[in-house]
């Protein structure tokens, strides 16, 4: 199914007229239909799950655990918006005695944006596609939604928007509120919609950054939300690599390994003092031999990571260190270079590999692992496997400066959906350094602050009037309040 631009603009259209609705419902009632969609893609897990096996080759343990992690999601923001914390809603009383003059009323809170386009990933079928991170966090936050299925999961995309759609009306929502729409036309039509105002996009830096622009040169630009690509490097310190070089290795091979090499936060560079190349060879070789294989998730993504592991690999100053194969379910490849090859070529460092693949990058010992940090451009992580007793302030310092989130002892495939989770960083990991994709401060994307300067009560919102009638959490005349039983949060 290909969705024309008129159709398109019709869903743009009704998500509209949603949105007009329900920014003006109260933060409980728009939990209860992020709960009723949870609700309902659990109750169709049975039919999703074999759909989404289907069109992937995703297993469908790993798919049903993904949907979970969607489910919750939904429950983490539907359990967050009644205390309001979102809405930032601030009060000051007008002061005639205020410190640099009289200081008029001001109230101010947060608003939602209004239609939100949203593209899915390939490679995240449930967690970053139809009812994924960008589309949750813009219904908590008040703003219309439609959706841009991804051509590799198709009828996956179909089945769960009827679920959303079914879900939402069963709860009161407005209709046209969630939508699905497919097609190049349509996608183009979303970012080019005067009524769109922002977009969420998980997915290629090429495509990413064609719509990214195309956003920019709008007669009016939105902003773009964009997760475009991340090589994700790990820093082993002498220390470490001396210490448990096996675990590491071990861990390592896991990770880069998981779900066929398709996660955004794969890992993939190690920069480790490693002397003994075939030593280490083996020892990756043999955490290797029993690592999950399936096809990669679409022909297009194939073609993408052939042409990339090709890119690197004939690149002067890199070897086969682990050759892997052209099966349909090829195996891992690990290429081997140093130090002095990425200093000259630093290009080599933005070269990513989506799929079973990764580079080592040998360094001497005594080398100065900041600078080598510093060749980066931004990624969504960084990791350091260190002992706690060593000083690496200035590698983490530069890290810190590329990286949206820093990984210490562990691997960065895992990605917490939780309160304090930062999922983003800086071009070209995100277009949007600032802002989150996972964690409840994603919904904070999708809204805008509008100030209230000197306004009858009778013409403020519910969540500036001083009775406070959604219990939410407010700063009034500089003091932080909590929220009350109204929101349903003690």
């Amino acid at each position: 199914m290909t969705t024309s631009v008129p159709e398109t603009h019709d869903h743009i259209l009704a998500a509209h007229a949603a949105y007009e609705h329900s920014r003006e419902v109260d933060p409980a009632t728009r939990a209860g239909w992020l709960e009723a969609i949870a609700t309902g893609l659990e109750e169709a897990a049975a039919e999703l799950v074999p759909v989404a096996h289907r069109e992937t080759h995703l297993d469908e343990g790993r798919l049903g655990g993904e949907l979970k992690r969607s489910v919750f999601q939904l429950r983490l923001f539907a359990g967050e918006i009644p205390a309001g914390e979102h809405l930032e809603a601030t009060i000051d009383h007008a002061d005639p005695d205020w410190g640099m003059g009289p200081r008029p009323d001001l109230r101010r809170m947060n608003v939602p944006l209004g239609v939100v386009g949203v593209f899915g990933a390939s490679n995240f079928p449930f967690a970053f596609s139809v009812m994924g991170g960008d589309s949750a966090s813009a219904l908590a936050a008040g703003c219309g939604v439609v959706h841009k299925a991804h051509d590799a999961h198709l009828e996956l995309a179909l089945l769960t928007g009827e679920v959303v759609r079914d879900a939402l009306a069963r709860a009161g929502a407005p209709e046209g509120l969630f939508s699905v729409v497919s097609g190049r036309e349509a996608a183009e039509a979303i970012v080019d919609h005067p009524l769109v105002k922002a977009i969420g996009f998980t997915g290629s830096t090429a495509g990413g950054r064609a719509l990214f622009d195309r956003a920019a040169r709008r007669p009016v630009p939105i902003p773009f939300f964009g997760e475009l690509g991340s090589i994700n490097p790990v820093f082993v310190t002498e220390q470490a690599w001396a210490a448990r070089r096996d675990s590491i290795l071990a861990g390592y091979a896991k990770s880069f390994t998981l779900g066929m090499g398709q996660f955004c936060t794969k890992p993939g560079l190690l920069f480790a003092p490693l002397e003994d190349a075939e030593e280490t060879a083996a020892a990756l070789a043999a955490e290797l031999r029993d690592a999950t294989r399936a096809p990669l998730l679409s022909p297009r993504l194939r073609e993408g990571f052939d042409h990339a592991l090709s890119e690197v690999q004939s690149h002067p100053g890199v070897r086969v260190l682990i050759a892997g194969d052209e099966s349909e379910a090829p195996r891992p490849t690990v290429l081997l270079t140093d130090a002095r090859t990425v200093q000259d070529n630093p290009d080599l460092l933005e070269l990513e590999m989506f799929g079973p693949a990764t580079l080592m990058v040998r360094y001497d010992p005594g080398t100065d692992l900041s600078g080598l940090a510093a060749l980066l451009d931004g990624q969504l992580t960084a990791t350091v496997q260190g002992e706690p007793s060593e000083d690496v302030s200035e590698l983490l310092a530069v890290l810190g400066d590329r990286a949206g989130r820093l990984v210490w002892n562990s691997w960065p495939t895992g990605v917490s959906v939780t309160y304090a989770q930062q999922h983003g960083g800086p071009y070209p990991a995100t277009t949007a350094s600032s802002t989150t994709s996972v964690g409840t401060a994603a919904i904070r994307r999708f809204l805008r602050p509008v100030a209230y300067d000197s306004f009858p009560s009778e013409q403020l919102p519910p969540a500036l009037l001083d009775e406070n009638p959604w219990g939410i959490r407010r700063r009034v005349d500089g003091v932080h309040e909590a929220s009350t039983e109204k929101a349903g949060i003690l």
